[in-house]
């Protein structure tokens, strides 16, 4: 399993601003090793947030996202204290959540 996601969920003005790190090596399966053979792909391909149950970012990622990707969003209707889930998923079938509390 991939290492934890590094999250910051604060609340300012009345709308959450999310900070995500993930750590994922994202290889497009287009790039060669030392021996000229393809690395095969592997990247993230679904990313979804959700706070108190409800949906607040469902993406879908390519090939084309660099390693280790950085995401940020906002979005309202949440509180100090709340959790902010994190999820993804890869081309592999790995995944890995984490939550961060609102603060």
């Amino acid at each position: 399993m991939a290492d934890p996601m590094r999250i910051r969920a604060t609340l300012e003005g009345g709308k959450v601003i999310v900070k995500v790190l993930m750590a994922h090596e994202m290889e497009t399966g287009y790039r060669k090793d030392a021996n000229g053979n393809l690395i095969p792909a592997h990247y993230i391909q679904e990313v979804n947030a959700t706070c108190n149950g409800k949906t607040v970012l469902s993406a879908q990622w390519g090939p084309s996202v660099s390693k280790n990707p950085f995401l940020a969003f906002r979005f309202s209707g949440a509180n100090k204290g709340d959790k902010v889930v994190i999820s993804w998923k890869d081309n592999k079938g790995e995944s890995r959540t984490d939550e961060a509390v609102i603060a």
